[in-house]
């Protein structure tokens, strides 16, 4: 117990003292103080906004054109921005269920059982991480058909 107990200690000194150093690393930008950015952001913390793609050169989102291929389009764009941030979210869920598993390998202490456990939950990450990824291509490529 008192093991576990620095193991999960010596993580979070670890994690908190990698978080920090980060977060002095990152300095706050300056560049929307003077007004509207040039280009539209199209990305909020590497995920797609719902809207990429449908901004005129003001960053407002343009209306469907006209007739119904249009108003198809536009819903077909944003169904497809809306796609690829659920697959981004499952790519980083992903990478979370490999660290687990490698936790889990780690801390096996040699116990077969866990240590196959951990390997299982590893392969079965990296399967989907790799489908995850595979599927975000194919979104991407339709996308850009649109």
């Amino acid at each position: 117990m008192i093991k576990t107990l620095r193991l999960w200690l010596a993580a979070l000194v670890l994690v908190g003292s990698i978080g920090g150093s980060a977060m002095v690393l990152a300095t706050a930008s300056t560049t929307y103080a003077a007004g509207p950015p040039a280009n539209c952001p199209n990305t909020v913390l590497t995920f797609p906004t719902w809207y990429r793609g449908l901004q005129d050169g003001d960053c407002n989102i343009k209306p469907p054109g006209s007739g119904n291929s249009g108003l198809s389009n536009f819903i077909w764009k944003i169904v497809l921005n809306i796609i690829e941030i659920a697959l981004q979210l499952v790519g980083y869920l992903a990478v979370g269920f490999i660290i687990y598993g490698g936790f889990k390998y780690i801390t096996g202490a040699g116990a077969p059982d866990k240590i196959v456990a951990g390997r299982k939950i590893i392969l079965n990450a990296v399967v989907g991480l790799i489908i995850s990824i595979f599927s975000i291509a194919i979104v991407n490529l339709i996308n850009r058909g649109f």
